[in-house]
This record gives structure tokens, sequence and C-alpha cells, in this order.
């Protein structure tokens, strides 16, 4: 419930809201849409700025982003932007490249007495539930602290304030302690009216023209105490107002109960504990690595962490100048990894000093797997590449792949297979780089990859999952499909029994499955409803003494035992994607979430 009264300062103005311009997308016509917008806008008068709320490209590519970056300048008023999940889930830089074009991934001006607050909502890299990042909540603080009680806000962001992100309530929650006046976003590609826990909601159709001969755009006039809302559609005519809302000064029911997340389950299963819990100023979105007493990890801002394995305080830290999606490695006494920055470092994991780093074209995402004296990484710039572990100097560089290589390769008699967003799974020789074979399933649609999933292999077989809901086997010397089955719906969260005769898989909705191992068929050998919902963020299982491990997008961990099918237990430790894991021994593992909690469970 709010309580609402008139006659808060602010001045009359109009702006527009242009969101979902999916500039290379598959069609062809949204640079014509946007320019066509663009176009409409200059010719306005009466226009004092624009929002741009996210998904402005396709697939956050560098050519996309420098395409609407060209149309979007040609605007003669201000202009706002914040990213989507287009923008950033597929991205070959981690969001770097949208940040380095447009100044940031969020953004608060005042005008006219409303101060507008913008914030970027992932998921970045992975493929999960929309997520305002670990770093933007932190800053959204720190604006609102600076910011009168009374003062009139208008929030912005791609998704609407509800359960479609994870972390919904951090926005909320906050918000609702100051004059919010209302909430606008993008993402459904309809024009809708919402109740954001109280907060008025408006999320703006979609620039593309779909089915229309031309696309559209919104227009909000703030007028006296109310706001109007019309759907502008260039070069044909503005519709008559379609939705208002009241202004003035709000006063939200403190005493109004919302739905949180549960952590009811934690008592359910008391027989695993957090011995520590860390949270880093951003998101994590990589496994961390464990050496000699320490956890090491890199953050969303390019931070590299080290804590105390025994206490989770913070040893060491070092700064890189970009988002790090790459799970580190331990070589002796170096830890390697890759950064958005373009280069991959090796620091000593007892200080964290630079011993070298190696620089690519573009970020490096991937993780790195090692083999002998050597670092095999793969990166956004169409390389894979083989790096002397000591001193970083290049062994080999297969080059030609035509997507960002975002996850950790496979080691197999003598290959390198690791999967890009271009469609195609790869496999080169170890020694040489030298391609031996690449495959893809026969779509041309690149969100088909299998580029998130790390694969696993036995007996001349190799084995992955991808996004079009297949577990595939491929014949490890030639490449060839054996079989393929969607009998489960998995997605990207694949995983291996100790002796080799599982294939583990996580379904989309509840289910962990198992199937036999083997070159003629597809034979499913269990499934178990674990009742963990829907779910498709990439979180590989993990087998360690009998026990299997993985995550959800719900921020669960969950321990089964494969021979009885039964639910060893589950903890949650946010709300957030869960990590594939590093079990680190019989009765511990380390967990971080994509908001940032690093935790040790003890079990």
């Amino acid at each position: 419930m709010i309580f609402l009264a008139l006659g808060s300062y602010g001045q009359d103005f109009k702006f527009a809201l242009v969101t979902d311009l999916h500039i290379g997308s598959p069609n062809g016509v949204a640079e014509e849409d946007l320019q066509r917008t663009v176009e409409d806008i200059n010719k306005q008068t009466d226009l004092d700025f624009v929002l741009l709320t996210g998904d402005i490209t396709e697939m956050g590519t560098e050519e996309e982003i420098a395409t609407a970056k060209a149309i979007i300048v040609q605007l003669n008023i201000p202009y706002y932007i914040i990213p989507g999940n287009h923008d950033t889930g597929w991205s070959e830089s981690g969001g770097v490249g949208f940040i380095q074009a447009f100044g940031d991934d969020k953004f608060v001006f005042e005008h006219k007495g409303y101060k507008f607050i913008g914030t970027s909502s992932g998921p970045y890299v992975r493929m999960s539930d929309g997520h305002i990042p670990r770093d933007a909540v932190v800053w959204m603080d720190s604006v609102l602290r600076a910011t009168p009680t009374d003062q009139r806000i208008i929030n912005v962001n791609h998704y609407p304030l509800d359960n479609a992100l994870d972390n919904w309530y951090e926005a909320t929650d906050r918000l609702k302690n100051y004059n919010t006046q209302f909430s606008v976003c993008g993402h459904g590609h309809n024009n809708k009216v919402y109740d954001f826990e109280g907060i008025p909601g408006v999320m703006s159709r979609s620039n593309l023209r779909a089915k229309d001969e031309v696309g559209g755009y919104q227009w909000i006039s703030i007028e006296s105490d109310t706001a109007y809302f019309q759907e502008r559609n260039p070069g044909v005519g503005t519709k008559d107002s379609w939705h208002k809302i009241a202004l003035g000064k709000r006063e939200f029911d403190p005493n109004q109960v919302y739905i949180r997340p549960s952590f009811d389950i934690n008592e359910k299963y008391p027989n695993v504990k957090k011995r520590w819990s860390y949270h880093s100023d951003a998101n994590v979105i990589s496994t961390p690595a464990y050496t000699d007493g320490k956890v090491i990890f890199g953050n969303a801002v390019g931070k590299i962490e080290t804590l105390d394995k025994n206490t989770g305080e913070v040893i060491w830290s070092f700064e890189t100048d970009g988002g790090i999606f790459s799970s580190p490695v331990i070589s002796n006494d170096l830890v390697i990894m890759g950064s958005g920055d373009g280069n991959v470092y090796a620091l000593e994991h007892a200080s964290g000093n630079l011993v070298w780093k190696k620089s690519f074209e573009k970020a490096v995402l991937g993780s790195p797997e090692l083999y002998g004296d050597a670092v095999l990484i793969g990166g956004s710039d169409g390389t894979f590449r083989s790096i002397d572990v000591n001193t970083g100097a290049e062994n080999w560089t297969f080059e030609g792949i035509s997507g960002p290589v975002v996850s950790k390769p496979l080691i197999y008699d003598n290959m390198i297979v690791f999967g890009a967003w271009d469609r195609h799974l790869y496999a080169l020789n170890i020694e040489t780089g030298v391609l031996l074979w690449k495959w893809d399933n026969g779509s041309p649609n690149r969100m088909y990859s299998p580029a998130m999933c790390i694969p696993v292999a036995h007996e001349g077989v190799i084995y992955i999952v991808a996004p079009d809901r297949f577990l595939t086997a491929i014949d490890s010397k030639s490449g060839k499909t054996l079989w393929r089955t969607n009998e489960a719906t998995v997605r990207e969260s694949i995983g291996i029994s100790d002796d080799g005769s599982l294939i583990y898989g996580k379904t989309m909705n509840d289910d962990i499955v198992a199937f036999k191992t083997g070159e003629s068929e597809a034979k499913l050998a269990w499934r178990m409803d674990c009742g963990f919902g829907y779910e498709h963020v990439p979180s590989m299982l993990i087998e360690k003494e009998g026990r299997v491990f993985f995550g959800t997008k719900s921020g669960v961990v969950y321990s089964i035992d494969p021979k009885s099918q039964e639910i060893n237990w589950a903890h949650k430790v946010d709300n957030s994607m869960v990590n594939t894991v590093n079990v680190i021994s019989g009765n511990s593992l380390i967990v971080a979430t994509m908001d940032g909690k690093v935790e040790l469970l003890e079990f």
C-alpha cells in the first residue's frame, strides 16, 4: 500500500524511452528501426533527453555495440543507457566492451527536481535469471545515501523489478525508503503496467517493428503531479496516452509483507554448515581455486581476491582492468586466470605478486587448463593458445574461432576439446594446436552453441550438453556424432561418474538424470527428482567419494547419492546462480555465487 501526498517538488518535462533495439538480430531490420527512431527524436522540440533501457544488441559483440553506438550518437539531445541480458549474457568481453563504448553500465542524473537511477541487470556471460550486479547494488547504496528522502526518484532497469530478477528485493527494499515515483523497464517487448511491491512500474514496447511496418518507442510526460505514457511510431504518429501515474510524496507501508526467498531448506539439512561466508564487492562468476590454505577467485570488476581457508579473511588482492569470468588454476606456486581486459595473469599465490601476463587481442573469458608446463586457454579474439606456465611465452596459437570461448576445455587422449559461441566444438592436437576436427549440431543458431558446458569423456567418446537440450555423444577420433538424445531436457550442466560408467545431466525442471556411457545408444540409467524447480544455469555435476555435487540458479548447493538416488543434503547460500563448486575434501567444498558470496561448506 502507498500513501501519496501531492505537491512535492518537481517541474514539468518530457523525455523519450527507447528499449530492446536488438542491433544485429537475424531479421536485419533493427538498424533501420533504430535509425528511424533517432531521426524522429531529433525532429522533436520538446524532448529533454532519451533513456535507452537495454538489449541494445542481440549478442553483445563488439561489432554490434559499435553499430548501435554509431546510430545512437546521432541524437541531438542527451541520452542515458544501460545494457540488458542480450548485451551481457553472450558478451565476448564480459560487458567490458559496453562500458568502453558508452562509459558505464549504470547512470544517475538529476533533471528538474527528479533523480534518475539506472542499473544494469545481467546475467553476465553465464545463463541465469536476471541479476542486478553486486557492484551496482553497492553503488546504488552510495547514490541513495546522497539523496534527500523527499526527492522524487525514477528508477530505470532493463528487467521488471520482480522475480525475473533473482535479487529484485534488493532494489525494491532500498527504493521504498525513498520517494520513488515509478520504475520503467523493457525486456518484455510490450507496453504493460506493473506494481513492484507498491512502486508503480511500466514496461515499454520494443523499438523493433515486429509484424508492423515501423517500430516504436515511448514518450513520457511529467505534467504537474502526473506522468503520462504515450507510444510514438516514428514518421507515423503518436497514440493517445495509454497509462498515467499520480506523482507526489510517497510513503510506503512498512507493515506490508512481501514474498522473499526462503532459506527453510537449511533447517531441513542441519548436517551441512557454512564455516564462513565472504561477500565480494562484485559478482563472482567462476569457480574458486584452492591451494595451500588459500581460496582464490576473481570478480566481475576485475579484482582477484585470496581468502584464508580457515577464516574467510582476505589475505591479498590484485586489480585487473576487466571483469573476471575465468576459473583459476594452480601450477606450483602460481595462480593463473584470464581477465576481460584481454590478459592472462600469473600471480604468486602466496603474495599476489605478478609473475607474468600474456596479452590477447580481446577479452579472455575462458578458463585455463594445465598440461605439463603448458597453460591452455581460449579468448574472445578467435584464438586458443598454449602458453608456457613459467614464462607466459606462447607455445602455439590456433586461429579461426568465430565466437568467444567462455568455458574450461577438456584434455583427453592427447587432445584439447572446447566449445565456443560460434556453434562449434573444437578438438586440437595438444602438442601442436593443429585442428583435428570440429563439430556442430546442424543448427545455424549461435545460441545453441556447446560453449558453456565442460565436456567429459570415456573410452573414446566425448559427451556434451548445450542449450538445444540434447545430450550428445561424439567419437573422439573422428568428431562424428555417435548419438544424440533429448529424452531429458538437459541444458548446459554435465558430469561423469568416477568410474566412467555414467554421464550425469541436470534437467531444466527438478530432475538429475544419469545415462550409461557407450558408443551405440543413449540409455537412461535413472532419473531423480530433486525438487529444485525450473533450472537453466551451467553448474557442472562433480562426483567425489560416491557423492555428486551441483548448484542451481536459486543459490542452492545439492549433494546426492547416485546409487540410492537420494538427497544427502542441500544448502541455500543466497538467491543467485551457483557456479560449479570446488570439492576440496570428502567433507568440505567451496562455493561461489553470482552475487559475490564465497563460502566454505562443511558436511
